[in-house]
C-alpha cells in the first residue's frame, strides 16, 4: 500500500506539470508568433512480482506491475497561427514553416516567428532593422537604412526597399528564412526566440517561397496558435486525473490503517 502512495503521488505531480504547460500557453494567447507546448508522459519502470505458489521447474514469472508515470517531454507545437492584418509597414508574417533570424548581442543567431519590426538610427543617421528588443534582423546584402526613407516595403520574396519622400528606391537587402529539420527540437530563450539544438539540426538559409519555408506578408502578424477550447478541456480532464490520483493516495491510507487496526 505504500507503492500506491508514490505511484498516487507521481500522478498527482505529473498533472501538475500539465497544468504548468496549459496555463503558460493559456496566459501567451495573444502573444505574437507563439507556439503553444504540448506535454508528454512516460510509464515509469515496472517490478516484477514473484508469485506465491510452490517453485516448479517450468514456473513462469509473476505479473508485472507498474511504479507511475513522469514528464517525458514538453515540446512546442509549430502549427501555423491566424494572420491578423494590422497595416503597418514593418509587421511582417510568414505563411509557412520558415523562421526569421536576428542575431544576439554576442553574436550568435536566434530565430522567431514574431514579426514586429522597428527601424532604429544611429548618431550618423544611419538605420537598421529591429525586433521589439532591439535584436537586429539578419539581412543579407544588408544596406543601412536611409534616414530620409518614407516608406519600406518587402516582397513576398523577402527584398525590402526604402522609398524617400521623391520616390526613389533602394534596396537595403534580402530577408532570408530558416528552416530546421525537427522543429520541435528548437530551445525556447524566451522573449519569442529559439535556438538550434543537436535534436533540432542546424538552421538551412533559404529564399521565402523556397522548400516550403512559406512567403513573407506585409502588414500582417501571426496570431498564437493556441487553441482556447482545446486548452480548456485539457485543464478539465488534468484537474480530474489529478483528482483520482489524490482519491488513490487516499484510499491506500485507509486500507493501511485498517491493517493497522486488526485486532485478533
Amino acid at each position: 500500500m505504500l507503492k500506491n502512495m508514490w505511484i498516487g503521488a507521481a500522478g498527482m505531480n505529473a498533472q501538475m506539470q500539465k497544468i504548468e504547460t496549459i496555463a503558460s500557453n493559456l496566459a501567451n494567447i495573444n502573444t505574437n508568433g507563439y507556439k503553444k507546448s504540448r506535454v508528454s508522459f512516460a510509464d515509469l519502470v515496472y517490478q516484477q512480482q514473484n508469485k506465491q505458489v510452490m517453485p516448479v521447474a517450468n514456473s513462469q514469472p509473476g505479473p508485472q506491475f507498474g511504479t507511475g508515470v513522469r514528464l517525458s517531454s514538453v515540446t512546442k507545437v509549430f502549427l501555423q497561427g491566424s494572420l491578423i492584418q494590422t497595416n503597418r509597414e514593418l509587421d511582417l508574417a510568414i505563411k509557412g514553416k520558415g523562421l526569421f533570424a536576428v542575431r544576439l548581442a554576442d553574436g550568435r543567431l536566434a530565430y522567431t516567428r514574431d514579426g514586429v519590426f522597428n527601424v532604429v538610427f544611429d548618431d550618423d543617421g544611419e538605420g537598421q532593422l529591429v525586433n521589439q528588443d532591439g535584436l537586429p534582423l539578419v539581412l543579407d546584402d544588408a544596406e543601412p537604412v536611409p534616414e530620409d526613407t518614407e516608406k519600406i516595403v518587402v516582397s513576398p520574396e523577402g527584398r525590402v526597399i526604402a522609398v524617400d519622400g521623391q520616390g526613389n528606391e533602394k534596396e537595403i537587402g534580402t530577408i532570408r528564412l530558416y528552416l530546421v529539420r525537427n522543429l520541435a527540437g528548437l530551445k525556447t530563450i524566451g522573449r519569442n526566440l529559439f535556438q538550434t539544438t543537436e535534436a533540432s539540426g542546424e538552421a538551412e538559409v533559404l529564399i521565402p517561397g523556397e522548400d516550403g519555408t512559406g512567403v513573407i506578408r506585409q502588414g500582417y502578424l501571426e496570431a498564437s496558435n493556441v487553441d482556447l477550447a482545446e486548452e480548456m478541456t485539457s485543464m478539465i480532464m488534468a484537474q480530474r486525473a489529478y483528482e483520482i490520483n489524490s482519491r488513490v493516495i487516499r484510499t491506500a491510507d485507509e486500507m493501511w490503517g485498517m491493517a493497522n487496526n486488526l485486532k485478533r
